[in-house]
């Protein structure tokens, strides 16, 4: 596997995940946006009643919105639950556990602070996290990292959807229809 957080690039791609190129991360998140491959990871405890969200760092696209436990963009030569255990790590500190492929989704959003653009094909990679995990967040990525209830999580979405990332809520309603416990 590449070490994928030493390079900078994203994969460009067609609406249904072709792969077209590549581009620097910064010029592909300048408005409009170049549609590019990304990943988002959700953990679990071992019931499905909680999930693990981070708080983005400031200087991020979408800082200081929380989001699922990781996100970030695969890199040429790996596979996305690899990128996505591997960027786990990096952001949250901790050896990820093993990720589930369960769809990927198109969205585009601008930053609400006018720091970019998102226009991604994004895969969403689920998997199942002990509780008692300890975290130690690298500060540079994440802000904050904790467990919530994912019917309190439901509900603060609703009543309070600007403190969410748009790709977050998209996909957590995605997810939720496909449960099956």
């Amino acid at each position: 596997m590449v070490n994928s957080y030493s390079m900078r690039h994203v994969i460009l791609c067609d609406e249904k995940g072709h792969p077209n190129g590549i581009a620097e991360i910064e010029a592909a998140h300048k408005s409009p946006g170049m549609l590019h491959k990304a990943f988002s990871v959700f953990l679990f405890d071992q019931h499905r009643k909680e999930l693990l969200i981070q708080k983005r760092v400031r200087d991020k696209l979408f800082g200081e919105l929380w989001s699922n436990t990781c996100c970030s963009h695969p890199q040429q030569g790996e596979k996305v639950n690899e990128s996505g255990m591997l960027r786990t790590k990096v952001e949250c500190g901790f050896e990820c556990p093993p990720l589930q492929e369960l769809f990927s989704f198109v969205y585009e959003a601008e930053d609400p602070n006018g720091k970019g653009y998102e226009n991604e094909y994004d895969t969403v990679l689920i998997g199942k996290a002990l509780k008692g995990i300890p975290f130690n967040p690298n500060p540079e990525e994440v802000e904050e990292l904790k467990w919530i209830n994912v019917e309190h999580l439901k509900n603060s979405m609703e009543s309070a959807p600007e403190i969410y990332t748009p790709w977050f809520i998209q996909a957590l309603k995605r997810i939720l229809g496909t449960r099956n416990d």
